[in-house]
């Protein structure tokens, strides 16, 4: 099991309304997430920053392919053509990430 830790800003205006589309998470988007070996999947906001930290852990074998299995999904792509709108991603991401990875200094079981 690998645990992932992301980062990414959101628009202020629009947290309200990012709350009630994952109050009410499409089930098709999250068939995908379980299909690709996504588990415990949370997101937390934090203001006034306006930051939103994922956190989940990956249960396969081969992210980057599960991975692109979830970026190949229509429904999840309708998701994120909603959902991407709202987020603001940092400047300081890497190349190719939306949401910036961060790493693991610490945990305890």
């Amino acid at each position: 099991m690998q645990r992932m830790g992301l980062v990414i800003g959101i628009d202020p205006a629009r947290i309200d309304e990012y709350r009630r589309l994952h109050a009410e998470a499409w089930e098709g988007v999250l068939d995908r997430l379980r299909a690709s070996n996504i588990t415990n999947y949370s997101i937390f906001l934090r203001e006034p920053e306006n930051l939103l930290f994922s956190y989940w852990e990956y249960l396969g074998e081969n992210f980057e392919a599960d991975n692109a299995a979830i970026a190949a999904d229509p429904t999840t792509r309708k998701w994120w053509a909603i959902c991407g709108p709202m987020q603001r991603p940092l400047e300081s991401r890497g190349e190719g990430e939306w949401w910036a990875g961060m790493e693991e200094v610490f945990h305890l079981d």
